[in-house]
This record gives C-alpha cells, sequence and structure tokens, in this order.
C-alpha cells in the first residue's frame, strides 16, 4: 500500500550509521519550507520531509485534524518506509507534532529539534481565534490572510525571494485541510510536563525577532527539557530555517554530529 502522505525522500544511500532526519513543518506550508535543510543534510544523512495531511500534494481530509492523526500519519509513514529511529524535528505545528510524535512513539526518537513552537494547550480566547480564522479561511481562501501575515511569518526585512516562498506556501494550501488544522489544533493537550519526561538530547531553536512564538517561550522549553541546547537565530522571525538558513542549519549541524559521535 502507498504512504497516505506526499513526502521528499533523499539521502537514502548516505552513512546508514547516522539516524535518519525526519522535518515536520508548520502552517500553512508544506514540506518545500526544508529546502535549505533537505540540500544541505542529505549528502550526509537520510531526510525525509512529508507534507502534512490537508497540506502540500497530500490529501485533504475536510473537519478537524488533532495533532494526534498527524502524529499517526507520521508514524505510519515511517513504519512504510522501514525507518526505525529517528531524529525528528518540527517548526511552529510542526513542532507541536513532534511533541505529540514523542509522547506516542518516543522510543523510537534519537534526537528532538523545536524550533519556533510552544508546548501549552490553547486558551479559551486562542480557541476562539483559531475557530473563526477557520471559518475565514473556508469562506475567504488563503490570500487575504497570507498577505496580512507574511510579514509576521518572515521579518519585514527577509530576502524578497523568501517572502515570495513563503507567500506561495501560504496560497497553495487547501482552505479545507488548513481550517482542519486550526480546529484540531484548538483542542490540542498540554505537553509542558511531557518535556521534562524527554530523556533524548533536544535542541530549541527560535527566530530572536518572531512574534508569534517568542524567545520567551523557547527559553522556558530548554529550561523543561533535561538535556537541551538553546540556539536564538539573530535576524530571523518565525520561520529562521529559510530566512537566515546557514545559521540554522549550524546549529542544527552541530546537534545532529553530537548525536552521532555519542553513538
Amino acid at each position: 500500500m502507498p504512504p497516505f502522505l506526499a513526502y521528499e525522500d533523499r539521502g537514502a544511500d548516505a552513512d546508514s550509521s547516522r539516524p535518519p532526519l525526519v522535518l515536520i513543518h508548520g502552517h500553512p506550508f508544506d514540506r518545500t519550507m526544508w529546502e535549505p535543510q533537505l540540500a544541505a543534510f542529505s549528502p550526509h544523512r537520510r531526510v525525509i520531509a512529508p507534507d502534512l495531511r490537508g497540506y502540500g500534494a497530500s490529501p485533504v481530509v475536510p473537519g478537524t485534524t488533532p495533532l494526534g492523526v498527524f502524529a499517526r500519519d507520521i508514524e505510519e509513514l515511517l513504519d512504510e518506509l522501514k525507518v526505525d529511529s529517528f531524529v525528528l524535528a518540527g517548526l511552529s505545528m510542526g513542532g507541536q507534532i513532534a511533541m505529540a510524535c514523542y509522547d506516542r512513539f518516543g522510543e523510537r526518537v534519537r534526537g528532538l529539534v523545536l524550533a519556533d513552537t510552544f508546548p501549552a494547550a490553547e486558551t479559551e480566547e486562542g480557541k476562539a481565534w483559531r475557530n473563526a480564522l477557520a471559518d475565514r479561511l473556508l469562506r475567504e481562501g488563503l490570500r487575504g490572510y497570507a498577505d496580512e501575515v507574511l510579514e509576521k511569518m518572515v521579518a519585514p526585512y527577509a530576502h524578497d525571494a523568501v517572502k515570495a516562498h513563503v507567500h506561495r506556501m501560504m496560497t497553495s494550501t487547501s482552505p479545507e485541510g488548513a481550517a482542519a488544522a486550526l480546529r484540531g489544533r484548538a483542542e490540542r493537550p498540554d505537553y509542558r510536563a511531557l518535556l521534562t519526561r524527554v530523556t533524548v538530547p533536544a535542541l530549541v531553536v527560535v527566530g530572536a525577532d518572531d512574534e508569534y512564538t517568542p524567545v520567551s517561550d523557547a527559553e522556558a522549553m530548554h529550561a523543561a527539557l533535561p538535556h537541551s541546547t538553546l540556539t536564538v537565530v539573530d535576524g530571523a522571525a518565525h520561520l529562521p530555517n529559510l530566512e537566515r538558513p546557514e545559521e540554522f542549519n549550524a546549529a542544527l549541524g552541530a546537534f545532529l554530529a553530537g548525536l552521532d559521535d555519542a553513538r
């Protein structure tokens, strides 16, 4: 049976002693947000980047998509690809899905990377906002929303090519898929206690100018995780992997090297 999710799978012929790197994108994006990391790391290890359900080339499932469903999809994809253990990285909603994955099948995770994300459950105000936004996207599509938030997703001073890529990802996203994720995310559990039980090395990364998940959120996760490193990327907002790929890749590369040395 073919995998449910569309995905990028590069570097399968690279050093098999190094754990594969699995990259989970944020909302409302797709796997192309990881292109700088796919290019940088696939010469040395296997790198897998799926399109989440409702995004990119993966099937759209309307309604509500809880984080646990995204996590199950990723588990089933990795089973299909026969990837038993791996380093798991997620950004924004992808970071929350990475936490859900660790909760579901953490025994397979060799290292955890949480970028521009936060672990707390949604507030009542936040639930109302996410559900109202879901209704709006179903009515209007994503272009108006994308225009409004582009310079919060990436910093106003980001390169034009980066802005164009991010805007293109947002406007290409299915309204039904985005709305289903928003409704599911509104009901997410609180992962703060889970972070204190993470037994593997972790890397926390955040853009210095991120308004959605500020540096203080990253510092709190770093404090909660028993074995973690914190990297603040200057000159970036919510998508430092695209805005400042060299700096992001340096932090991720050092983290991966440490895991490789420890095996």
